[in-house]
């Protein structure tokens, strides 16, 4: 960069090493009009390759997403702005050492040797395994957040923060909260695990996870974890069961072989998550469900809430999965249903999703924004606490928040500065649209909806027909009882 500083300098340099040189973001300047130039066809070939090799580079995806703080337009909404910073914990070195986090910070080194104790590892080892990944995990963070750690300090950090982590992790799907009491605010540590800024590289906890007890058991007890977050019942009966006769096992072996190490599950560093917030965005998303008909709907999707889709004759029904992009429209006859995968509503819940599209939202990710695509989605149904309340009664929402009005509040207000997918429920849109355009099926929804609200008025309306069926029927009587008093027949 030191012949584009110098181009730049000297004033002559052309539009095009200005661009570059504001694009690599080592200066800012304007760019310049087309005049004289002294710089040489050579270095502009130069910058030319290293913008075409650059943008292929970042087009390819060949790098992992940096652990980074979320971005500044999405701080600017005051309501969201709170749901990026720890509450009561720091996870990594973008918060670490705030005074308001030193409650916890304080007992981990307690957490550390109960998750030591509890696996029978020895921790020198086990603080071995990080030393030999602290390098990578330095560089898996954005510049500028590592620098002021030194080498021990920053290893000691990942080594404490993966151990805390994991034996959270663990003591959770485990249900043994006693080894957890003296934590006052449990929720709010699942909370702040899942921030953004508060991420370590999954790679610190893979080589946790398999001196610990492998890593195949420890992708079971992550998944498990995360179904508890999204309200997916786990089957955590036969995993605990496997966990305590692996701990059993592991101290019979350590005991006759005190230097036995975890060695099952392979490595999968190509297709590993960036952090534990990847893995639980995985968790959550088909990555196959926007690939199909993956172009834009020429149908014009109108906003319409759910009270709204419901006096067409929409209703509403769980998804068979709790992942958010399943998402579906079964038309029908007279009507249609609409299928949307069920969600806790808690006091996390906003942190988690705002977090998770911060993520999708980074500058070095290339993804199908699934998550922030769901969030507008359904902000586009929910308008007013009738919404929430009509979604509650079908058992998509299930409010642990307080009242509706604070659930439509929230997504409202996470909506902010969020932008979907152009392909995110193409099919679901134009069904949908094609759905309110038709001419008579709201027609019957609303007949329906009118004169059919409850059994009482359905019998009412019924008789009124029959009554007036019979009306008919007797007038025609008598008008054909008539006609033949006065022609009579021969």
């Amino acid at each position: 960069m030191a012949a584009q500083r110098e181009a730049i300098e000297s004033g002559n340099s052309s539009p095009v090493v200005a661009a570059a040189a504001a694009m690599d973001g080592s200066v800012s300047i304007e760019i310049k009009e087309c005049g004289e130039s002294s710089s040489s066809s050579q270095t502009s070939n130069k910058l030319l390759n290293s913008i075409m090799d650059r943008g292929n580079s970042l087009f390819l995806g060949s790098q992992k997403p940096k652990i980074q703080m979320a971005q500044p337009l999405l701080r600017e909404a005051e309501t969201n702005n709170k749901s990026f910073a720890p509450k009561v914990v720091s996870i990594g070195p973008c918060h670490h050492g705030k005074p308001e986090l030193q409650t916890i910070e304080r007992l981990k080194p307690l957490m550390v040797r109960q998750y030591v104790e509890h696996w029978g590892v020895k921790i020198d080892g086990l603080y071995d395994e990080v030393v030999k990944v602290a390098s990578d995990a330095r560089k898996s963070y954005s510049e500028g957040l590592t620098e002021k750690f030194n080498d021990e300090e920053f290893t000691c950090m990942m080594f404490v923060d993966g151990c805390f982590s994991l034996h959270y992790i663990c003591s959770i799907v485990e249900g043994n909260h006693d080894e957890l009491k003296k934590i006052q605010q449990i929720a709010l540590v699942r909370r702040d695990m899942l921030l953004l800024e508060n991420q370590l590289p999954f790679l610190v906890l893979r080589v946790l996870m398999r001196a610990s007890f492998g890593i195949a058991l420890g992708e079971e007890i992550i998944i498990a974890f995360i179904k508890r977050i999204r309200g997916e019942p786990p089957d955590a009966v036969a995993l605990v069961e496997q966990m305590k006769e692996f701990r059993q096992q592991h101290s019979l072996a350590l005991k006759s072989h005190p230097e036995v190490r975890m060695q099952d599950g392979k490595d999968k560093a190509d297709n590993e998550p960036v952090h534990l917030l990847d893995l639980v965005r995985r968790q959550f998303i088909d990555p196959e469900a926007f690939n199909i008909g993956c172009v834009i709907s020429s149908s014009w999707y109108s906003r319409r809430s759910a009270m709204d889709f419901k006096t067409v004759g929409i209703h509403f029904e769980p998804s068979k999965t709790y992942q958010l992009t399943d998402i579906e429209f079964k038309p029908t006859w007279t009507s249609g249903i609409l299928k949307l995968p069920r969600i806790i509503i808690d006091d996390t819940t906003k942190a988690m999703l705002l977090n998770l599209a911060a993520f999708e939202a980074c500058p070095d990710n290339t993804n199908d924004l699934g998550v922030t695509s769901y969030i507008c989605f359904m902000d586009s149904i929910i308008d007013q606490e009738e919404d929430v309340k009509l979604l509650r009664s079908k058992g998509i929402l299930m409010n642990y928040l307080g009242s509706d009005k604070q659930v439509a509040d929230l997504f409202n207000d996470i909506t902010t500065e969020l932008a979907p997918s152009p392909h995110a429920y193409v099919q679901v849109k134009t069904c949908i649209e094609n759905h309110h355009k038709s001419s008579w099926k709201p027609w019957i929804a609303e007949w329906h909806h009118t004169y059919f609200r409850s059994p009482w008025t359905g019998i009412a309306v019924a008789a009124a027909i029959l009554a007036i069926t019979l009306a008919v029927v007797q007038t025609l009587l008598a008008a054909y009882q008539t006609h033949l008093t006065v022609h009579p027949p021969k």
